[in-house]
Formats: C-alpha cells, sequence, structure tokens
C-alpha cells in the first residue's frame, strides 16, 4: 500500500512538472540544455563576457543582473553597456560616485527609453559595489554620420577631442563578415554599405573601450544587443583582433515558440544561448 501511495505521489509530481510551462531554456553552442549553475562555472573563468540582449526582454535583464551578482562574488569585476555613449562617462561616473543623483543623470546623459527598467538596476549595482561601470557605445550622432556621410571617411571631419569617442582612425573593416552582410540583406532596399560601416563603427568603438578600461586579472561583464556579439562577430571580432590570447564568453537572447528544443539556426551563435518563450510580455 505505501509503494502504491509513493508510486502515485511521484506520477502525480511528475506530471505537475511537466506540465509547468518554463519561460526559457539555457542552452550551450551545440544545442544541448544546460543549468544557469553550468553557464556560471564556465563564465566566471573568463577574462571577458559579452551578454547579447533581446533590448525588451525581461528575462534577458533579469539574468543580466543574476549573473552579475554571482560573478561579483567570485570575481574583480568591470562592467559596460551599449546603452551607455563614451561622451556620458563623466556624468555616469558622477552618479557611481554620489556627486549627482537619478534625476540628474537623467537629465545630462542620453539615456534610453528603459533605462529605469532595465539598465539602472545594473548601474546600481555597479554604484553599490563600487565597480567600474564603462560607457562604451559611440555618441550615436558619429555612427549617424558615417551612415549619412557615406562611410568612414565622415569621420576625419571631426576634432580631435571629438575623436576621443570613437575607436582610434581609420577603422579596420571587413565587410565580408556574416554579420554585415546579412544586415544588408535584412534591410533590402533600405540598405548602403555605409549602414553595415555604422554597425562596425559601434562594434569597433564598443570594443575599444573594453579594452581601454580592462584590468588584468578581472572579468569585463558587457551588456550590449544580441547581434553585436552573435556568431562570435561584432564587438567580439575586434577584441580578438587586438587581444587574440584573452578567454572570451559569449551569451545570446533568442524568442522561440517552443523552448523544449533549440532550433538548428540558433545553434553556435554564441557558447550559451538563453531560449526564452515569444510569448513572453515585453519591458516596452
Amino acid at each position: 500500500m505505501k509503494k502504491s501511495l509513493f508510486l502515485l505521489t511521484f506520477v502525480l509530481t511528475f506530471l505537475t512538472v511537466s506540465a509547468q510551462k518554463e519561460p526559457y531554456i539555457i542552452y550551450n553552442a551545440k544545442g544541448k540544455k544546460v543549468s544557469y549553475k553550468k553557464m556560471l562555472k564556465t563564465l566566471e573563468k573568463k577574462d571577458m563576457v559579452l551578454f547579447g540582449e533581446l533590448h525588451n526582454n525581461p528575462i534577458a535583464h533579469w539574468l543580466q543582473y543574476e549573473l552579475t551578482a554571482d560573478l561579483h562574488s567570485k570575481r574583480q569585476l568591470i562592467l559596460g553597456a551599449e546603452m551607455m555613449e563614451a561622451d556620458n562617462q563623466d556624468e555616469l561616473n558622477d552618479y557611481l560616485s554620489g556627486k549627482i543623483d537619478y534625476k540628474a543623470l537623467d537629465s545630462t546623459a542620453r539615456l534610453w527609453n528603459n533605462h529605469k527598467t532595465d539598465y539602472a538596476p545594473l548601474i546600481d549595482f555597479a554604484k553599490d559595489s563600487s565597480l567600474v561601470f564603462v560607457a562604451s557605445n559611440v555618441p550615436r550622432r558619429y555612427a549617424s554620420l558615417v551612415y549619412k556621410g557615406g562611410g568612414f571617411q565622415a569621420l576625419d571631419t571631426l576634432s580631435q577631442e571629438e575623436k576621443r569617442w570613437i575607436a582610434p582612425l581609420p577603422i579596420t573593416y571587413d565587410p565580408e563578415l556574416p554579420g554585415y552582410r546579412n544586415m544588408l540583406k535584412m534591410m533590402g532596399e533600405h540598405a548602403t554599405p555605409s549602414l553595415a560601416m555604422a554597425q562596425a563603427l559601434k562594434d569597433a568603438t564598443m570594443a575599444h573601450f573594453i579594452l581601454q578600461n580592462y584590468k588584468e586579472g578581472a572579468l569585463f561583464l558587457h551588456f550590449n544587443g544580441a547581434y553585436h556579439s552573435n556568431d562570435y562577430e561584432g564587438i567580439l571580432w575586434y577584441l580578438q583582433l587586438q587581444r587574440p590570447e584573452l578567454e572570451y564568453g559569449t551569451i545570446s537572447t533568442v524568442l522561440q515558440e517552443d523552448v523544449q528544443k533549440l532550433q538548428e539556426e540558433n545553434y553556435h551563435i554564441a557558447d550559451f544561448i538563453i531560449c526564452v518563450d515569444q510569448d513572453m510580455t515585453t519591458s516596452y
């Protein structure tokens, strides 16, 4: 009788668990399910980690915070993000040091519309933990200048002061990289070669400021849109160009109708892929 009750309890528990919908599952590059603990154990050994997000995905933002906190308990940490532009580093530093409050930061820096819900928690973690937080992205006006001005030559018009906020010129660029070629394909008739160059300027500049602020022995955790590091290209391509000896880790975020099996198109886009149910509520 006891054995029967045990089996019945086991079956009911199994069915209950099986019936629950999982909002996300983590996979490795080969499409094998892995635990968060396994991902953490792997990434804590790296020199740099690029966390590729979908900008409006709450699962990615939550895991960014959790990973930051967990890595901080194990390693000396440096943080950085695409969502802060390099020429706002002084304002960001003033906020981190307590010289200005959030209202002042919001009025002096070009914060994204979803900053308060999605990125402020990361910056506040850096503030509370006395961590460096790097504003790594190129000021958007310079990316726009490349796009509208027909290419990198438009950057030659900048003053020496303005050039402080971009990667050193000339910008190394490979137009045959699949990521840039696919971008032009996706944009169709609206695509021009200068569009991919503007993207490359962002990638090169983020890599530049990551390396400029990296300290030997630390782990640099960088937050960026997944397209900036998917397929081991973008920012990572520029990082490896300058520091091939460092150990890198990458994360990407994807949406699928069914998270129980990673679609083949999402294999090998990163070391770890956070596969999120496509019905997940977005942050904007």
